[in-house]
């Protein structure tokens, strides 16, 4: 499982129940998840709280670019899967999985 999980940060994000399932466990314990949704504001204030100065841009506009992605999805796993997938894709370099 940690092959699968363990370069997500490099943008490898293996199509799997159990990862897509792993990543919405991160974002629950950092407090992005509220209601089952993933939740805007509380990203946005997670970047303030975690993010070196020099990424922060980067990373909300990542989070801007991708905030609808769960309008496609109804189960968290999928939509945190894909919104960090998404969020990899905008922008990689300042792209944080932790």
């Amino acid at each position: 499982f940690s092959d699968q999980v363990g370069t997500i940060d490099k943008g490898n994000f293996v199509e799997d129940k159990n990862v897509m399932c792993y990543i919405a466990c991160i974002y629950e314990m950092t407090n992005v998840i509220k209601n089952n949704k993933l939740s805007y504001d509380a990203s946005m204030r997670q970047i303030d709280l975690m993010y070196p100065p020099d990424l922060k841009e980067g990373a909300k506009a990542a989070v801007e670019s991708c905030k609808d992605i769960q309008k496609k999805y109804k189960d968290i796993c999928e939509v945190s899967f894909y919104a960090a997938k998404c969020m990899y894709e905008y922008n990689p370099a300042d792209f944080i999985f932790a």
